[in-house]
């Protein structure tokens, strides 16, 4: 690892990010086994179950919750204001909002990760804004990893704090360094006499950044002198001496969301708040990031059940030549389309929360894929509602109801949706991490064939482990039980789709080893493939769970396997589009196309307009340093 912060090569940050990634798999994981072509049925069949008393207690909370957020949060207020108000903050504290995840024993509800995803969810539906200030304090603020990583001493000392309603805040981000922890420039000096740190710094992008009295922050720790140094998680007191929130930054959506550019000037931080030891931050991140993930694929489903029955009751009531248009073709398509993604996406986060609350599977890869599937989907639907509600998709809500008709608003969001995109991980990073997730079979076995650092010892040694892992598995993905007509007639009406997932996961699984074959080493560069060969994953997945889920549910619910049978139907077109786009494609097009562009070659395109200034970098680099901005911080106090 790289001492200072910099410029980087490729290979040290690819090492950076290898080194934080879980290398083991102590359980077992059904997306896994997905992208090997092991369809691994029997990992969520039967569909898992939530303890009963779990689910009382729960529903309790979640009455009161609901009541609070649709009496006493005006969510309009809030766009309009861009500002939750202090009375919100302090009856989600009086709630116990802020320790929904939080054990009991430190004052926290202790909900499991599917009805936590539910409270999400209806906040959401009320305030976006709202969904984000509580799942970045609780997803992947101070509870979750001191939750995992925590000393005894460190969760007595500051969990009952934030379950009693204090805000919690994750900084990792920097100007100039997003995805590419490699080069964080954050540094944690341990001071002389071995008591703490001393932290110097700028972060970008912290949510709740302005209201957190609790941060965890990563910084670079040197090494030496005995010390293993690297990145590092601390917790730092948000009241602590040379922290200076510089900025609140402002948004296209999430209106009321408190992110802040905040500076650290020789801060103070005892070494007791180093969470799971130096050179471990990274790790905690992604570690931590494996369920707090969910938290966003939570309110894309919300959103998607309210884009429901938005478009159901406009559609039904707006006629057009003599007909709802609900009615006519173009419309019933993106009302079906709503409808069935809407259905998938809540069944595949349910299933994820429900195994990661059984803790006997690895979700690593499923809660990736249920994060960049949602946050894909959730996207479309929200373009596809404003085109169904036409002129009034577009409209604000308060202009609507200036002129007296309901005031949904739609357009915000849209403008409120689209950061998950980018929030916790990018589609373009999802991609590539689960990517990585998904070929670890092939690079445990095969690495070091195409390693250029690997001596012809290793080489040889991998040639072998590569012969008896594929004399073994490449036959395993010739014939299987989907080819069958009779395999699972217990599904009824919908067999023939997992018959059709177990085959194409054969088919995924041969895709993967045939383009391993052809690049080898090139292969982490071929991008575009990449994100194909997941995006068929997550469909297979979404396929699988929707299934599962309305099978189970058919006594009681029997118009989901409509939806189930739907879904199916219109995830199969996009899987046959993928498959077909892997070989037959413009990616290496694109990318000399895109060489040609960053050289300026047809820079003549870009005239007969008026662009930004060049005056000013595209990203600044900041340096650490005394502060003469004024502290912008607004503080909610405590819950009394």
């Amino acid at each position: 690892m790289p001492e200072e912060a910099g410029q980087v090569s490729e290979k040290e940050a690819r090492q950076v990010a290898e080194a934080a990634r879980e290398s083991t798999w102590d359980r077992p994981s059904f997306g896994k086994e997905l992208f090997l072509g092991r369809f691994r049925l029997d990992l969520i069949d039967p569909w898992p179950r939530s303890d009963p008393d779990d689910e009382a207690r729960a529903e309790d909370f979640l009455g009161r919750f609901r009541d609070f957020l649709a009496s006493e949060v005006d969510g309009q207020a809030i766009e309009r204001d861009a500002s939750i108000p202090d009375s919100v903050f302090h009856g989600l504290a009086d709630l116990g909002a802020f320790g929904m995840k939080i054990d009991r024993k430190y004052g926290g509800l202790g909900l499991s990760n599917l009805h936590y995803c539910r409270a999400l969810m209806l906040a959401g539906s009320v305030s976006p804004a709202i969904g984000a200030l509580l799942s970045a304090h609780q997803s992947i603020g101070v509870p979750q990893p001191l939750k995992m990583f925590g000393t005894a001493e460190q969760k007595q000392r500051f969990l009952p704090r934030l379950a009693a309603g204090e805000v919690s805040a994750f900084l990792l981000t920097e100007p100039d360094v997003g995805s590419d922890p490699a080069r964080l420039a954050t540094t944690a000096e341990p001071t002389e006499d071995g008591t703490g740190y001393r932290l110097n710094g700028v972060k970008l992008w912290a949510t709740n950044g302005i209201v957190a009295t609790l941060l965890v922050v990563m910084a670079r720790v040197p090494a030496g002198e005995g010390r293993r140094g690297g990145i590092t998680a601390f917790v730092v007191d948000g009241d602590s001496a040379g922290i200076t929130v510089e900025r609140r930054n402002e948004f296209v959506g999430l209106r009321g969301l408190e992110n802040s550019l905040t500076r650290f000037h020789d801060v103070f931080v005892p070494a007791e708040n180093v969470i799971g030891g130096e050179g471990k931050g990274l790790k905690i991140a992604l570690t931590t990031l494996n369920t707090g993930r969910l938290s966003l694929p939570a309110m894309c489903v919300g959103a998607g059940k309210w884009a429901l029955n938005v478009a159901r009751g406009w559609a039904a009531d707006r006629v057009q030549w003599g007909r709802p248009v609900g009615e006519h073709e173009a419309v019933a398509q993106k009302l079906s389309f709503i409808a069935a993604t809407t259905y998938g996406m809540e069944t595949m986060l349910d299933l994820c929360c429900l195994l990661a609350d059984d803790d006997r599977n690895d979700i690593r890869i499923e809660a990736a894929l249920v994060k960049l599937y949602a946050s894909e989907m959730a996207w479309k639907i929200a373009d596809e509602l404003i085109q169904i509600r036409g002129g009034r998709g577009y409209e604000t809500a308060d202009s609507l109801a200036a002129r007296g008709e309901r005031a949904a608003a739609v357009e915000q969001m849209m403008r409120d949706l689209r950061i998950n995109r980018i929030f916790e991980g990018s589609t373009e990073i999802m991609h590539l991490l689960i990517a990585r997730e998904a070929v670890d079979a092939h690079l445990s076995v095969a690495g070091d064939i195409i390693d250029p650092d690997a001596g012809l010892g290793r080489k040889a040694r991998a040639g072998a482990r590569a012969s008896a892992f594929y004399a073994k598995w490449l036959p395993t993905l010739a014939v299987g039980r989907g080819q069958s007509p009779s395999a699972y007639a217990e599904f009824g009406p919908l067999a023939a789709h997992l018959r059709q997932v177990e085959r194409s996961s054969r088919k995924l699984a041969r895709s993967t080893f045939y383009a391993m074959s052809r690049w080898q080493g090139k292969m982490e560069r071929k991008q575009a493939f990449l994100g194909r060969i997941v995006d068929i994953g997550a469909e297979l997945f979404a396929m699988s769970a929707v299934c599962v889920r309305a099978t189970a549910e058919r006594g009681s619910q029997p118009e989901n396997v409509e939806l189930a049978d739907l879904f199916c139907r219109q995830a199969r077109v996009r899987v046959d589009a993928l498959f077909a786009a892997l070989w037959d494609n413009t990616d290496s097009v694109d990318t000399t196309a895109a060489k040609r562009i960053l050289a300026g070659r047809y820079a003549s395109l870009e005239e007969g307009v008026i662009t930004p200034s060049d005056e000013l970098p595209w990203v600044a680099r900041w340096t650490p340093g005394p502060s003469t901005a004024e502290d912008v911080r607004r503080r909610i106090p405590p819950k009394p």
